[in-house]
């Protein structure tokens, strides 16, 4: 199964040039049935980085571009009268698949953006007094804007914590970058992916990562830094359960995505950033959420043995 793994990263690899660490992000993400947001400047392959991961896992894929004149009904669907049948007749919008990628998700109205929270924390949408299912497994990727830049609407805390992981993606290396301006207009001329990882691997996968051993130590390191964030004077506010459980469901997986079946430190410290960043914001900090700095000075005063 981990040979799988390896495939579909190195298949992603060759559409999103030199970011196989974001890449592993992804799939630690959707392993640990969460959903992912990407945060980058324009043009930085979030969207390829979205078919790509849709492509080798072989899910249905919808891509929605939100504006800031879309309606909750855009994304959810809506109930149309069907004169015929003297009825309405429900219209399912392109949230019922099993990829979503929301792109440029903060681009649009906060009552656009709330129309996703049910999607996401509960799979199913309800829409007058009726409840549909959504495919499983339902996976969201969501892409922004920073929140810097013009015409965006920052996400709020709520619809943040609905995320189970944050990245970005960054400049691609000079080399990478090289290869993607030599290939040029070619490269959107490749043939789909392989899927390399099918929905009974999936099932198998989030399994076996939920079997990852995990010790008592290493959950007093864990309960130690989510406790430092709620106690230290810079914090507004500090992790909440759902953050520390997430962080623990994602260490599981990378765990076991790098060969072992059981959780170090080292496991923790390397998604304290991407599970909790977007949870936390400085006591003086006005707008945005999350900071590195938080994040190094969590690693930097909380030891590893208590």
């Amino acid at each position: 199964m981990r040979r799988k793994i390896e495939q579909a990263v190195s298949s992603v690899s060759t559409l999103v040039l030199g970011k196989d660490s974001q890449i592993r992000m992804a799939l630690t993400c959707l392993f640990s049935q969460g959903h992912l947001l990407i945060e980058d400047l324009p043009g930085m392959g979030k969207t390829t980085l979205a078919h790509g991961l849709a492509q080798v896992l072989g899910l249905s894929f919808q891509r929605v571009q939100f504006t800031s004149d879309m309606l909750p009904a855009d994304i959810i669907g809506v109930s149309i009268f069907d004169q015929q049948a003297s009825a309405f007749r429900f219209h399912p919008g392109p949230v019922f698949t099993q990829l979503l990628l929301a792109d440029e998700i903060n681009r649009t109205t906060p009552k656009t953006q709330s129309a996703l929270l049910e999607a996401m924390e509960e799979r199913q949408v309800t829409l007058d007094g009726e409840t549909h299912l959504l495919p499983e497994p339902f996976f969201v990727i969501a892409t922004q804007n920073p929140i810097t830049q013009f015409g965006t609407f920052p996400l709020p805390e709520s619809q943040l914590d609905r995320f189970l992981m944050r990245i970005e993606l960054g400049y691609p290396a000079p080399e990478a970058e090289r290869q993607l301006l030599s290939e040029g207009r070619y490269r959107r001329q490749q043939s789909p992916l392989p899927v390399c990882i099918d929905l009974d691997d999936l099932n198998e996968i989030r399994e076996a990562c939920r079997r990852v051993r995990v010790s008592d130590s290493l959950i007093d390191y864990l309960q130690r830094l989510v406790q430092y964030s709620r106690e230290a004077p810079q914090f507004a506010y500090g992790v909440s359960p759902r953050g520390s459980l997430a962080l623990l469901q994602c260490a599981r997986t990378w765990a076991y995505m790098q060969g072992r079946e059981y959780v170090v430190p080292e496991d923790v410290q390397t998604l304290l950033e991407p599970v909790i960043g977007h949870r936390l914001r400085a006591a003086e900090q006005v707008g945005g959420h999350g900071s590195e700095a938080l994040i190094r000075q969590m690693l930097e005063q909380v030891d590893v043995v208590g």
